[in-house]
């Protein structure tokens, strides 16, 4: 037992640690446009970034987590696999942009600033290149930490170069092209290095059935709907609110994201191990203790937010964010609800239960939805964030229902004993 949770303790060390620079940078960023641009230039900057929250998992469309679980488990047929991962992930790309274009226009902002979204978010769509999906399969997660803060390291570099500049959001998307055309370069270089030197032919018809669209569109789905659950609410307020009411939220969110990115580092890196358990494993993974130890240490660091959320938010972006200290208030409580459908989702998806978990999500993200829908034009950011903690109690139940039925964790048969005449 003790092995294991040093085992896992230095994967979240080596996932976090690179990931410790992608977050750092990224709250740079934020707080500088903060602290010299205001509310205003903030919210712009969030629907750019909530574009590319939704374009990475449109893109990966399943293929992620499908592609990291197969080279996980077939690690000498990662060329086939990664051939057929990345035409997908082309078209995709390819399909999002129109998409991409309509939303920017869409939005209520000023032209400069809808060609920036979709400047910013298509530039993003470049992601559809790098192979950080087929390093994490291979359990790489210090190359995969630190690919992936090249983009955030470029766009913070680049805002610094143009601080001074008229136009200091183009400098943003001049670092994110940078950034993306970094990071694919860095994957594909570590993938001719290191790329199997024979392939394993037994598997490649397993391989090819499991990236069937019919199987891989249910896992895409279903991760779009868990996005949707969790972000939708900063794209509704594009559309149906101020730039003001997306500015205060994504700082209040801001702050409580860098509590549950930190909790990631556990579910990531626990991906590719949880994906080869057998049902007894994975039994044992879902025991009360396990669960409990994570709802209480969410609602520590929430009460902890609760009391603090004063100085927080004027230490962090300025008085002028203040009013952001209610929705503050709210979305912390979703932290402990967050610890336990973040660990289920993610234990779920390695156990090949997307159906289940497609399900869940749609209940979940379809509620919110709903309730935005009905709310935010009088209330705003406020009833989003109200919206939030009523669809993760839909959330959580849903989950905790589907595995309760799960023959993917219902004790394995055990053989009869034979009758002896």
């Amino acid at each position: 037992m003790k092995a294991s949770v040093r085992q896992l303790a230095r994967k979240v060390f080596d996932f976090g640690s690179g990931e410790a620079v992608s977050r750092l940078c990224g709250i740079v960023t934020l707080l500088f446009l903060a602290h010299r641009y205001g509310v205003l230039v903030v919210g712009v900057y969030a629907l750019a970034q909530s574009m590319l929250g939704y374009s990475y998992p449109i893109i990966d469309f399943g293929l992620r987590h499908v592609g990291a679980r197969l080279v996980a488990q077939y690690p000498q047929a990662a060329a086939e696999i990664m051939g057929q991962v990345q035409r997908r992930r082309m078209m995709m790309a390819a399909v999002l942009l129109p998409f991409l274009l309509i939303y920017a226009a869409s939005t209520r902002l000023p032209t400069e600033s809808k060609i920036f979204l979709f400047a910013f978010a298509a530039i993003g769509s470049l992601y559809a290149i790098s192979l950080d999906w087929m390093a994490w399969g291979r359990e790489h997660l210090r190359l995969v930490s630190f690919g992936r803060a090249v983009v955030p390291l470029s766009i913070l570099v680049c805002l610094l170069l143009g601080r001074n500049s008229d136009r200091v959001l183009w400098w943003l998307v001049l670092g994110n092209a940078v950034g993306n055309g970094l990071q694919a370069a860095i994957f594909w270089t570590w993938w001719r290095r290191h790329g199997p030197q024979r392939e394993e032919q037994i598997s490649l018809a397993v391989i090819r059935e499991s990236l069937a669209w019919r199987r891989t569109s249910v896992m895409g789905v279903a991760w779009l709907c868990n996005l949707a659950f969790n972000t939708i609410d900063m794209l509704m307020l594009g559309i149906m609110s101020t730039p003001q009411q997306v500015g205060l939220y994504s700082a209040a969110y801001r702050v409580i994201g860098q509590v549950l990115y930190t909790y990631y580092l556990m579910t990531i890196v626990l991906y590719p191990q949880l994906a080869r358990q057998n049902r007894g494993q994975r039994r044992r993974m879902l025991r009360p203790g396990i669960l409990f130890s994570l709802l209480g240490v969410g609602v520590v660091i929430a009460a902890v937010l609760t009391v603090s959320r004063r100085p927080i938010l004027t230490i962090l972006f300025g008085h002028q964010f203040l009013p952001a200290a209610l929705l503050l208030l709210l979305l912390a409580w979703a932290i402990p609800f967050d610890f336990l459908t973040s660990y289920l989702s993610n234990a779920y998806i390695a156990w090949g239960m997307e159906k289940k978990i497609l399900l869940c999500t749609i209940a979940a993200a379809g509620s919110n939805v709903v309730l935005n829908l009905i709310w935010i034009p009088a209330y705003g950011a406020t009833a989003a964030a109200v919206n939030t903690l009523a669809s993760y109690v839909i959330f959580l139940a849903s989950l905790a229902l589907s595995g309760r039925f799960a023959k993917e964790l219902s004790p394995e048969a055990q053989p009869q004993p034979e009758l002896i005449a």
